[in-house]
């Protein structure tokens, strides 16, 4: 399977829409309510919300496509973080937010994740950034071991709002 990384485009955002609604649920946690993932995906990963996020300087979304089409994506957004337990936790600065890294299901062991994240990290080097940081929930085992492999560690813990519910995340860092 040959895989390509590039930056997106406007005319990507229905694709990387498309995409966000297979892959985000695989992020959730066991027992999360289809009605807080469904709630998500309308007001954070819509085409037109992938539209502003495109057209937002302070962003930056890779795409990674094979011979069937777009197979998986990251995001990066520039500036300190606004959240006081990630802001507290984090070591290392100038940083930049690695805030979304999503591969199909189908995709995963199969040459994906390492090109997109390696291209994404790249990228933020580009940013003129020394550190990245991520929030990644601490029941994904497969993301944790995945970000740790990459060279992300544990650095603080921090809540993520889905809908109604509040879940837990791992605040992660990495030097670049």
């Amino acid at each position: 399977m040959t895989v390509s990384v590039r930056i997106a485009q406007k005319a990507d955002a229905t694709g990387l829409s498309d995409l966000a609604a297979v892959t985000f649920p695989l992020a959730c946690p066991p027992g999360t309510a289809p009605e807080a993932i469904a709630e998500h995906l309308v007001h954070h990963l819509s085409a037109d919300r992938f539209a502003d996020y495109l057209a937002d300087d302070n962003r930056s979304i890779l795409v990674a496509e094979d011979e069937n089409g777009f197979c998986g994506y990251t995001m990066l957004i520039a500036g300190d973080p606004t959240d006081a337990d990630v802001a507290a936790a984090i070591s290392i600065r100038p940083t930049i937010e690695l805030s979304k890294v999503y591969v199909l299901a189908g995709s995963h062991g199969r040459g994906v994740s390492a090109p997109l994240m390696t291209a994404t990290l790249d990228h933020a080097r580009t940013r003129g950034v020394v550190g990245v940081w991520l929030g990644v929930n601490q029941q994904n085992t497969r993301a944790l071991r995945f970000y740790e492999k990459s060279g992300f560690r544990v650095v603080g813990k921090k809540t993520f709002r889905l809908g109604p519910e509040l879940h837990s995340d791992f605040v992660m860092e990495r030097a670049l």
